[in-house]
């Protein structure tokens, strides 16, 4: 594959890329750790399985502190790639790409080489299972990113476009969700494995903002308050919205998450 902007790379963390069934697309170094280890955990040493990662921004303009306050935009986005690679390897992907856009490129309305390079991944791999950023998530990155992937998705042929599309949780959690419309996905499983994951990231967890507590917290308190009148069925959980429909005909991407707060709406008054 040949990317757009200089520095993007396609890296094989196990030297080939096999299968890829599970794809996850994250604006930023560590999204897609937090947004879709579900597929991570799916692809997890299994053979006719396999996950690939997309982390679409340069990581320049993240959050630091710490012994990291002093890093410049240009040394961070090295340490940020080099975090996301380890990461990648430690979780055995079949395939990670880093694109290198600014988090102002994946917001503007005329970005069209991520759009072009989001196809090729589309048509070279061919994933069954997509996960993206939700559509309620309050990173205005995070959306933009969602909303290109869509439209990307939506312009492939009918062979090539995935079976499920799910928005998940990153900046926002979708406990708000419907119970008639929430996608629970069990991530019980390889329960190390994710603290190992999210510990590669350490110039955002020692740069002060704890992901690794935070993320674990939501998953815990998901499986816990999914049922109100069941036992918990899981121990941890990650919660997605089925974005699936909009990859289909002309479904307008801001009415379908305004009937999804419509439908909350209607719920909270009427109980």
């Amino acid at each position: 594959m040949v990317l757009s902007k200089n520095g993007a790379n396609l890296y094989l963390p196990q030297g080939k890329s096999g299968k890829i069934t599970h794809l996850a697309i994250g604006a930023h170094q560590d999204d897609v750790e937090i947004m879709a280890f579900h597929g991570i955990s799916e692809c997890y040493n299994c053979k006719d399985k396999g996950f690939f990662a997309v982390v679409a921004t340069n990581g320049a303009g993240s959050p630091r502190n710490g012994k990291f306050k002093g890093v410049s935009d240009e040394k961070m986005c090295d340490i940020r790639r080099k975090e996301q690679i380890k990461a990648s390897r430690i979780g055995k992907y079949g395939a990670l790409a880093q694109l290198n856009f600014a988090s102002s490129e994946i917001k503007s309305k005329e970005c069209t080489a991520l759009l072009s390079d989001l196809r090729g991944i589309f048509e070279e791999f061919k994933p069954k299972t997509v996960y993206i950023h939700n559509l309620a998530d309050k990173h205005p990155t995070h959306v933009a990113l969602a909303l290109k992937c869509l439209e990307v998705m939506r312009g492939l042929p009918e062979e090539l476009k995935p079976e499920k599309v799910l928005g998940c949780e990153v900046w926002r959690g979708l406990d708000w969700l419907s119970d008639k419309e929430k996608i629970t996905l069990d991530i019980s499983r390889h329960g190390r494995l994710f603290k190992r994951l999210i510990s590669c990231f350490k110039s955002q967890i020692a740069g002060g903002k704890r992901y690794d507590i935070a993320t674990k917290g939501r998953m815990l308190a998901n499986a816990t308050f999914s049922a109100s009148h069941q036992t918990d069925g899981a121990k941890k959980i990650t919660l997605a919205m089925d974005l699936t429909p909009l990859i289909y005909g002309d479904m307008c991407a801001k009415e379908f998450i305004l009937s999804k707060i419509d439908l909350l709406r209607s719920e909270v008054f009427c109980s």
